[in-house]
Formats: structure tokens, sequence, C-alpha cells
């Protein structure tokens, strides 16, 4: 179990720790460090893929035009979700982009009720209304939406509850998207660099280099957390998340030295109290749960 929790929390630091990789992009354009994450993350794929010999799967793909349909979906969710991430980091709204990833757990169970029509406790209803009570305080203050936050958490939400019903490992999936994703990414870099337009030409040699560490920065920490999740239960596993958003928080605040008032400071507060509610909820239920099945199990060994 230590060694999942060291794999499932090397993940998330390493994506709480994105806005390093991405700022240290300076000079090409939000539109191409998304282009090449989608081509790098294939080609970084491939070659595990190749490595472990492991492309039998790809039979069932093409034997199934549903399932490439429900992953043509995600694959158009991640890359607005990729792509918004990577434009709100580089305009240094880091703090706006980490409180998306912070409300993200409670909008997927939204997300669930609406879609899934799956049941809510009492407690967890009281957590989602703390939740929006600090999305509408961060409105009134701000004059606007936290757009930012609530796009990436809708996103990623939505693609969460597509991979759900998705019948493929994270390695797999992943691959899949990125190659129904690489020709859309290709082309477009191909008319980038042939019209003059692309500004990956002009940066500098480190950051070329850069650019190519997309692909396994990208895959590396998922398959961390695939490691992680198959080791530890559920709940350790949604405390462990939120490792990710308090990085990117530190950083927006301490390295980045972004605005973070008082009044935004409620927000978050409000929204964190949610969180601790919920999580603490959570595994409670997990726990009340856990108590009961060794009951149970106790009372049929003892009447055998």
């Amino acid at each position: 179990m230590q060694l999942g929790i060291f794999y499932a929390l090397l993940a998330y630091i390493i994506w709480g720790l994105l806005p390093l990789y991405i700022k240290s992009l300076h000079g090409v354009a939000p539109l191409e460090i998304l282009l090449h994450r989608m081509v790098w993350s294939l080609v970084f794929l491939g070659a595990i893929l190749l490595w472990r010999r492991h492309f039998g799967w790809l039979r069932e793909v093409a034997a199934n035009p549903r399932l490439v349909l429900n992953f043509g979906a995600s694959a158009a969710l991640l890359c607005c979700n990729w792509f918004l991430y990577i434009w709100a980091v580089s305009a240094d709204r880091v703090v706006d982009a980490s409180l998306g990833y912070f409300i993200n757990p409670l909008f997927s169970v939204l997300l669930g009720v609406l879609l899934l029509h799956e049941r809510l406790r009492p407690v967890q209803w009281l957590s989602i209304a703390i939740a929006a009570a600090g999305v509408i305080w961060l409105t009134v203050t701000a004059g606007q939406l936290p757009w930012i936050a609530l796009g990436l958490a809708a996103s990623f939400g939505g693609y969460g509850l597509l991979r759900k019903t998705g019948a493929l490992g994270a390695l797999e999936g992943l691959s899949l998207e990125t190659l129904l994703l690489f020709p859309f990414a290709a082309a477009a870099l191909a008319f980038l660099f042939l019209t003059g337009q692309d500004t990956t030409r002009a940066a500098a040699p480190g950051t070329q280099v850069l650019l190519v560490m997309a692909g396994p920065i990208t895959a590396v920490p998922l398959l961390f957390f695939a490691a992680g999740a198959r080791r530890i239960p559920l709940s350790l596993l949604g405390l462990l998340q939120y490792a990710g958003p308090t990085l990117q928080l530190a950083l927006g605040i301490w390295l980045y030295h972004e605005p973070f008032p008082p009044q935004k400071q409620i927000g978050y507060a409000l929204i964190w109290v949610s969180l601790a509610i919920y999580a603490a909820e959570g595994l409670l239920v997990s726990k009340l749960l856990q108590r009961k099945i060794i009951s149970v199990k106790n009372e049929v060994s003892e009447s055998t």
C-alpha cells in the first residue's frame, strides 16, 4: 500500500508542478504547445506500446465504432481542457486554474447526479451547496464568473464521465485519444510551419527540446496514477488528488506572485471547507462500510 501512495502522490506532484513546464516554454504560443503535446504524447505512448508489444486491443477498437466515437468525444474534451489550462498558465492565471481542479471532484459528483442519476447523501449535498456559495461569492466580488475554473472543471469532469463508460485502460485509452487527435495536430503544425506562422522555429534549442518532452510529461504521471490506483483504496486516492491543485496554488501565489486578495481568499476558503466536509464524510462512510463487511464475515465464519 505504501508503494501505491508513493505512485499516486508522485503523479499528483508532477501534475501540480506542470505550470513550471508550461512557463519554461516562453515565446511559444499556447496553441502550438497544445499541438506539440498531442503529437509527442502519441509518439511516447506508441514507444511504450511497442516496448510492451501491446497492440492487441486495437483489434477490439477497430471492431467497435461506438467505442471509437466515445473516445473521440473524450479526446475532444481532453483537448479543450489541455488548451484552457495551457492558456491560463501562459496568461498568469495559475491561481484561477488551480481552483478548477479543487472543484473538479464536486463537479464530477454533480454530473453523476444529473446524467447517471446517482443519489447523494445529505452531507454530500451540503458540500456542493457550500462550494456553490464559494463560486457565487467569487462571481459577485470579481464581477464575472470564474470561467477558467468552471471551464477546467466542466471539461475534465465530462472527460472523466466518458472515460468511466469507456472499456479501455489508462494507457490504451490515452493512446487512442492521442491517436485520434494526432492527424489534426500534425496537419495544424504543418500548416503553421509552411505558412511561416509558427513560433517554435524562432524558439531557443532548449525550448524545442522541452516541447518534445511534452510526451513523457503527459504520459508518465498517468502511468504512475494507474499504478497507484491499483494499490490503494479509492477514498485515499480521493484525498491525495488535492496535492496537485495545492501545489499549483502555491506556485501561483509565491513563485509567480499572482494576486490573491482577501475577497478571493474567502471564496476559496468556502470551497476548501466544502471539500473538507466531502472528504471527511467519504472517509467516515468508507470506514463504516468496511466495519460492516468485517462484521458480516465474522458472523458467517462463526455460523460455519
